[in-house]
């Protein structure tokens, strides 16, 4: 197998599939075209009881949407936007309060946070980050060593940036490794490795995807179900998390999932040797090609520094001065995250790399580049998750899956909610799973007289979890395409860590969230 040295290249690699697999997406995909319409219209033809003609006119077209969610057939974005159309065209809402969603703040808290990545990527920033943490003397040439700094590298970018971006930038990295090895091994024993075929390559390849997906939960921007479950919670419950508070227990949860993600690839794709030559001299190379900082680079790290400082200060004037006090009011008032996002990503246009001719840090054209899709999809499921609430379809079938599943307790919820978030997160992209799933676990809760913080956070964080299969996830895709990660072997440490995460998250909830007072 030749092993691939640049992103471009793995692009390439992504996009090939076999034979097979482009016949079952064709057929998933126009299956799903004519199933989805034709589902949502038998069940508007149902009649349903207790709910009214709005919830029931809904449900059909969120039965629609959902199934084109999962099959594809159209883009996910432009599914979410045929719902918003369609419940407007069939009186499930009007134009305004409908599309009001797309307008929300959180929508510019993506948007500015998509902005300062592409910016970090541009410049090298976060490459500059991971070499210089990897190339520490402390790492060695030891695999165990290496596997752990990677994933914690790739787990912390991940906490800032999207969690298909920091794939895609840590992937090269750590091919250049594997080819390391391979060289190594090529050189001592005088024959062809397959690098597929060395079990710590695939140990790697996973690391790059597992990592970013658990690294997305560290902090409300880390991945978009975190910010449609805090949402979710403030619009129907009028509660809001700060970004400190949710760091507060999401932090300590992700160490502990980062650990236990760590043993189980190190045991599941042990190294045959205990130390790996030429590792640490192939990353001081690629550190030593990034040269000086660029002004690109400083600039981009101080429009990140200050909005990660703009952020966190609410949770710091909470602690000294108490959320009563009115400067902490007044702060969360004029900054709060989408406004501090806005500001950090406006910085860039200002700051210039070259004055004389008018050079800024980033330019509109590279900043239009960003995931417009995410935004789309966001604003959409925002838009169907109130239509939920308002229509009180999500209380109909919170109350139905409560009196179906006999669920009578707060956390016998949460772990239901983590596993259910989990189990249509491998099916679905992440942000379509919290966009379903959040609402009704609400209600359930509130049906049953709970609180519904925990199960809502529950199947936040379980939405961000789905690792058997290369669909379940953009970074397990991003890996599969390398061709180092052999399907049967994403299947078993998926399934394992997905049932270990799960039980971790619930047990992780239970502890940290009565200590910030959120149960």
């Amino acid at each position: 197998m030749n092993i691939i040295n640049n992103p471009e290249e793995f692009l390439k690699i992504g996009e090939t599939i076999s034979p097979a697999e482009q016949y079952f997406e064709r057929i998933r995909k126009q299956t799903g075209l004519f199933v989805g319409p034709l589902a949502g219209f038998v069940l508007y033809l149902i009649p349903l009881q207790n709910i009214n003609s709005q919830a029931h006119t809904l449900a059909a077209i969120l039965l629609w949407i959902v199934i084109w969610w999962i099959t594809e057939p159209i883009p996910i974005p432009i599914s979410a936007l045929m719902g918003a159309v369609l419940c407007v065209i069939f009186g499930v809402g009007d134009v305004k309060k409908v599309f009001i969603p797309f307008a929300d703040p959180l929508i510019y808290l993506f948007l500015g946070s998509f902005i300062i990545s592409k910016s970090m990527s541009i410049h090298g920033l976060d490459r500059r980050f991971a070499y210089n943490i990897l190339s520490l003397k402390w790492i060695g040439s030891r695999p165990g060593r290496i596997l752990f700094v990677f994933g914690a590298i790739t787990a912390f970018i991940s906490m800032w940036i999207s969690n298909t971006a920091t794939t895609a930038m840590m992937l090269p990295i750590g091919v250049g490794i594997i080819s390391v090895i391979n060289r190594m091994i090529e050189a001592k024993s005088g024959t062809e490795i397959d690098s597929a075929n060395i079990r710590f390559s695939t140990g790697l390849m996973l690391m790059a995807a597992y990592a970013a997906s658990a690294g997305g939960i560290g902090t409300p921007v880390g991945t978009p179900p975190n910010l449609i479950g805090m949402a979710m919670l403030e619009k129907y419950l009028n509660i809001k998390i700060p970004f400190f508070q949710w760091m507060s227990f999401s932090i300590p949860l992700l160490i502990l999932m980062y650990f236990a993600l760590f043993f189980i690839l190190f045991y599941l794709h042990k190294p045959s040797v205990k130390k790996l030559e030429g590792i640490s001299e192939f990353i001081i190379d690629e550190k030593k090609k990034l040269g000086l900082w660029s002004r690109g680079q400083k600039n981009s790290l101080i429009a990140f520094a200050v909005t990660v400082f703009l952020w966190i200060l609410p949770g710091i004037l909470a602690v000294v001065f108490s959320t009563d006090s009115s400067i902490y009011k007044a702060y969360n008032t004029y900054f709060p995250e989408a406004v501090a996002a806005i500001v950090g990503a406006s910085l860039l246009f200002v700051l210039p790399i070259n004055w004389k001719e008018r050079k800024f840090t980033i330019e509109w054209e590279q900043a239009v580049k960003i995931d417009w899709g995410t935004l789309i999809l966001f604003g959409g499921g925002l838009s169907l998750g109130n239509l939920m609430f308002e229509t009180k379809l999500a209380e109909a079938i919170g109350k139905g899956l409560l009196e179906f599943g006999g669920v009578d307790s707060m956390w016998g919820i949460t772990l239901a909610a983590i596993f259910i978030s989990i189990f249509v997160s491998e099916a679905t992209s992440n942000t379509a799973s919290a966009n379903m799933i959040i609402p009704v676990i609400i209600s359930i809760s509130l049906a049953a007289n709970l609180n519904p913080v925990p199960p809502a956070i529950g199947a936040t964080l379980g939405a961000s979890w789905g690792f058997m299969l290369p669909v379940s996830t953009p970074p397990n895709a991003i890996v599969y395409g390398s061709g180092l990660v052999p399907i049967t072997k994403m299947i078993r440490a998926g399934i394992i860590f997905d049932l270990i995460g799960g039980i971790l998250i619930w047990l992780g909830l239970r502890i940290l969230l009565p200590l910030t007072g959120l149960s």
